[in-house]
């Protein structure tokens, strides 16, 4: 058995793994039990009733957290030359097209959001195999391919996050910082969690939301009672 580390140990002792918590309670009991040194990011993860592997039960969204994520977002924007002002303007990172394409194709992928434009798919296309698994490929169900590009990058520097449920059932997502105040940790949750119940598919029987965990980085999870996040 792996031996527990001093500071596992002692959040282990502040809370009951196996007692399920309102929203309110996890959100006290997480700033207990987190010991890093840095502010660490508090997160979620959604096992939903639903099988991935078919298309008609696939979830995947995305919500602007009121309170945001406490993270300074980068967002780089692909597009035509037309858009790069109002691109930057919104308060993109980074603006181009081609001379990103290709330090992408060389490994550089230093950003949290890509956004781009329809006409300029075909290109962003040919970055599947590196974007795809990193999170980054943009696409149109989160509104990351638009015309709109300005609005695109304030919302995604307001903490708009996109969400999917991975092969296992589950949403995995940050909502905010150990160091917001309850009631914004409590209302971001709230609000990605409402709305990943909005998109239950048709097809999806049986219990929808089965379990919801909150976590910091390196803390162990906090069972939550579903119900009360439906409040």
């Amino acid at each position: 058995m792996a031996k527990l580390s001093k500071n596992k140990k002692a959040a282990q002792e502040k809370f009951d793994s196996e007692k399920t918590y309102t929203l309110l309670e996890a959100a006290e009991v997480l700033k207990k039990i987190t010991y890093t040194k840095f502010d660490s990011s508090v997160d979620l993860d959604i096992r939903l009733g639903v099988d991935p592997r078919k298309a008609n039960q696939m979830v995947r969204g995305s919500v602007t957290l009121p309170h945001g994520t406490g993270k300074d977002v980068r967002v780089l924007v692909l597009c035509t030359a037309d858009k790069e002002d109002e691109a930057k303007n919104a308060g993109a990172d980074f603006v181009g097209l081609d001379e990103y394409v290709d330090k992408i194709k060389k490994g550089w992928t230093d950003v949290d959001v890509i956004i781009t434009m329809p006409s300029v798919m075909p290109k962003v296309g040919a970055l599947g195999k590196i974007l795809g698994p990193r999170g980054l490929m943009p696409n149109p169900k989160t509104g990351t391919v638009t015309m709109e590009i300005g609005k695109a990058v304030k919302e995604a520097k307001a903490g708009k996050i996109d969400f999917k449920v991975d092969k296992y059932g589950i949403i995995h997502s940050a909502v905010g910082k150990v160091s917001f105040a309850n009631d914004k940790i409590i209302d971001n949750a709230k609000e990605l969690i409402q709305t990943i119940i909005k998109l239950k598919p048709a097809a999806a029987k049986g219990t929808y939301v089965r379990s919801i965990f909150m976590s910091s980085t390196m803390s162990p999870g906090i069972k939550i009672e579903p119900k009360s996040v439906a409040d």
